[in-house]
């Protein structure tokens, strides 16, 4: 029996990970310093926060009440393997934030690709590939063709206006208020000045040259540092974006494999999740540290922001399965998820950063491509067909 209730917590599921993104950049710039942000810090606090909501609130709840289904081996392996791709996800993102990457694109093209992934991957499972129709593939390029018109047309920081401003009117200022006698050289000091300038001519290897072509070198250098290192972030983000996206697509098909082999339980599998995130988030980070020095350093702003961030992740997985214990079904609940959490995301962003004013009609023509083609994906993936001898344990794929 469907309760209009999962639409309650489908709402506070594409909220919770539309802000998701936005906060953590946050706890990344607390914890870092001179504009670097740290990586390992807030998602070990995305880690505990995990922890909390995914495995204390489950096992509260199982030891209170009861709950269909049963524990088994391979259901744990399954559940614990999608709450490993949901941590390694989660890592991608922090790594992209890490390169320079900003959460107004960032999110959008994860939430845009990973319905994508998800699709593919139920249908791989399902063997259901060969069912696939030309509305779908057409839905795939589009959201392809929005994702990269997200990054194209990004909001870019307004040019940071040149402080020789002040030194230059500061000169004229001081040239017009010589006197007339100063500002023309006797005729001695004038010849004197233009046989210099002839011998600097004639000789081009004097001082004041070899003062100035360390002075050219000087100046190209930095430019090209600059270039060769955004290149450089720009791919590592769009590494990031791709571990993400695959993970998170991967996340639910593996989940449901864990919740079919535990007999349709939902905390259970949840439980699992949050054993893998605390294992992943937590424990791996915590040797890395110190392998991998960071900037920054713990602070108690950077863990609040960070901690919010894992905990509004977390609130929002759990409310996917409220919602699907309400009657909501993936069809049509990871749709609204997918299609409205890029847009929370955005919001959230342009609001805090004033970004509305940069915001041109191609960038918000991409997000609607991105959104819209995602929720294509999804409602037009072939279904496989129900088997005869299916029983309540192994559902069917959806």
């Amino acid at each position: 029996m469907r309760s209009p209730l999962f639409l309650l917590f489908v709402v506070i599921t594409f909220c919770c990970w539309g802000i998701y993104g936005p906060l953590l950049h946050i706890g990344q710039a607390k914890m870092g310093s001179d504009g670097q942000l740290s990586s390992l810090r807030p998602f070990m606090c995305v880690g505990i926060a995990y922890f909390l909501i995914a495995v204390i609130f489950p096992i509260f709840v199982l030891t209170t009440k009861k709950e269909q289904g049963h524990w088994s081996f391979t259901g744990f392996v399954w559940s614990f393997i999608a709450g490993a791709v949901g941590a390694i996800g989660a890592l991608g993102i922090v790594l992209a934030f890490k390169f320079h990457g900003k959460p107004v694109y960032v999110m959008p093209i994860v939430f845009g690709c990973a319905p994508v992934v998800n699709t593919f991957v139920t249908m791989w499972m399902s063997r259901t590939v060969k069912n696939a129709s030309l509305v779908f593939y057409i839905a795939v390029a589009t959201v392809a063709i929005g994702a990269a018109g997200v990054l194209t047309f990004k909001p870019a920081p307004k040019p940071v206006a040149p402080t020789t401003d002040a030194p230059v009117e500061a000169t004229q200022e001081t040239n017009e208020e010589k006197p007339a006698d100063e500002e023309k050289p006797a005729n001695g000091e004038a010849a004197a000045a233009g046989k210099t300038s002839q011998e600097q001519k004639d000789n081009p290897a004097t001082d004041s040259g070899a003062k100035d072509e360390p002075n050219k070198t000087s100046e190209v250098e930095p430019e090209s540092s600059q270039l060769a290192t955004k290149t450089t972030d720009l791919l590592l983000v769009f590494l990031c974006l791709g571990v993400s996206a695959l993970c998170w697509g991967s996340y639910g098909p593996v989940l449901h494999k864990g919740q079919a082999k535990m007999g349709g339980s939902r905390l259970r599998p949840f439980l699992c999740v949050g054993i893998a995130y605390f294992t992943i988030a937590v424990i791996v980070p915590y040797f890395l540290l110190d392998v991998f020095q960071e900037p920054g350093g713990w602070s108690l702003g950077g863990s609040f922001w960070s901690l919010l961030a894992g905990g509004v992740g977390a609130l929002g997985a759990l409310g996917i399965i409220y919602a699907f214990n309400f009657g909501g079904k993936p069809i049509f609940v990871m749709p609204l998820v997918f299609g409205f959490a890029p847009i929370v995301n955005t919001l959230t962003e342009t609001v805090s950063k004033g970004l509305f004013a940069e915001l041109s009609q191609w960038f918000y023509l991409s997000m609607l491509l991105v959104i819209l083609g995602a929720v294509a994906v999804l409602l037009c993936a072939p279904r496989g067909k129900p088997l005869q001898n299916q029983t309540d344990s192994e559902p069917a794929a959806d």
